[in-house]
């Protein structure tokens, strides 16, 4: 599979004239290698070749790990005291690799570093950014990423049964975000693929608020938007529960959120384009009469990261395709009141859609 991802770039920059690709983010890195390693302010690079075998560079303290991880070629790596730019320099002259025709990530790669780089050479010349090559490259699934999807989808199945039993009266948000993780971690699971969203009544009108020692209520809304890294691949949900009976404004607005959702499922094929999945979804919430209550995009795509390509946002033109996975994720969040969003991630199938996560979305009271 990595094999396969490498003579993918390697073609792509032959035909481009690109003689060394620089690739620096982490994710990107193990997408290609397998070696997952976060470097926090430490150097972390792989260095393709046209025409010559590609080498990892690592910080010390993480080259045996890189070596364990099955990449099949070169490690090179330094220790905290050595200067990393001049190793790589030495590297790079040890392999006779060219710095004249550079393609790096544009999206990733900050300036800081890049001039660190390109002072070790006289001639470094940027011809192209891999950055869209690698968002197409991630973008269809092979069947063996779409099984690893399916599995990080039944864990947040998991997770949401966790959720919901941990709900009670005068429980704080933080308290169930707590026991989620924690009972994923007794099971196996050994990270979540973003921060765990647990906000309850009026906290559930911030898309994107962060848990606090606010507590349940009854006839209050439960938000929970959450996902695991399984594999190297992660999942994404969210459900809005209601603790009690919801009033009728309540159950009002989950009904449109729910009806925005499903309406966006069945539209799910190859040849419609991002930008009308939007549509579809946004023009249920807009006729209620909620369309300035739903302030962002429909959906991101997923796969190694669990913001990928491409965005389902109004005027995106691209064309849906069979393998491609996305979320579908709805909202209407009225400050002070109320805030509900439903979420599934899908896998594009020749005419429609298989969702990674079966938890139901009619609306469910915790008594």
């Amino acid at each position: 599979m990595y094999q396969q991802r490498i003579n993918a770039l390697q073609e792509w920059m032959r035909e481009n004239q690109i003689e060394t690709a620089y690739l620096n983010h982490p994710n990107n890195i193990s997408y290609f290698t397998g070696f997952d390693s976060e470097p926090h302010e430490r150097i972390l690079a792989l260095f393709i070749s046209a025409n010559h075998e590609p080498f990892l560079f690592t910080p010390g303290l993480d080259a045996e790990d890189a070596k364990r991880s099955g990449w099949n070629y070169d490690v090179e790596s330094y220790l905290d005291s050595e200067n990393p730019w001049a190793i790589i320099r030495q590297a790079f002259e040890k392999r006779h690799f060219s710095v004249n025709h550079l393609a790096i990530e544009k999206d990733n790669l900050s300036v800081a570093h890049f001039d660190a780089f390109s002072d070790q050479f006289s001639n470094v010349q940027v011809k192209a950014d891999l950055t869209p090559f690698i968002q197409r490259q991630m973008l269809i699934k092979t069947d063996d990423e779409k099984q690893l999807m399916i599995e990080a989808g039944d864990w947040a199945d998991v997770a949401f049964e966790v959720a919901f039993n941990a709900i009670k009266e005068g429980v704080k948000e933080f308290e169930i975000l707590a026991e989620i993780e924690y009972q994923l971690k007794l099971r196996g699971v050994s990270s979540m693929s973003f921060d765990t969203i647990v906000l309850a009544g009026e906290n559930a009108a911030s898309p994107h608020g962060v848990p606090s020692d606010n507590t349940v209520k009854p006839n209050e809304f439960v938000l929970f938007d959450l996902g695991v890294l399984w594999k190297g691949y992660c999942s994404d949900a969210t459900r809005t529960v209601s603790y009690k009976e919801p009033t009728a404004h309540q159950e009002k607005i989950y009904n449109i959120v729910l009806q925005a959702q499903l309406e966006a499922e069945k539209a799910i094929k190859p040849g419609i384009t991002a930008g009308e999945l939007d549509k579809v979804a946004r023009d249920v919430i807009t006729e209620a009469g909620y369309g300035e209550y739903f302030n962002h995009r429909l959906g991101h795509g997923i796969g190694t990261s669990v913001h990928e390509f491409p965005s389902l946002v109004e005027g995106n033109d691209m064309v849906i395709e069979k393998g491609m996975c996305f979320s579908i994720e709805p909202g209407i969040y009225i400050p002070g009141d109320v805030g509900v969003r439903i979420e599934d991630c899908y896998y594009v199938t020749e005419d429609g859609a298989i969702p990674f996560t079966q938890t139901p979305k009619s609306l469910q009271i915790i008594e």
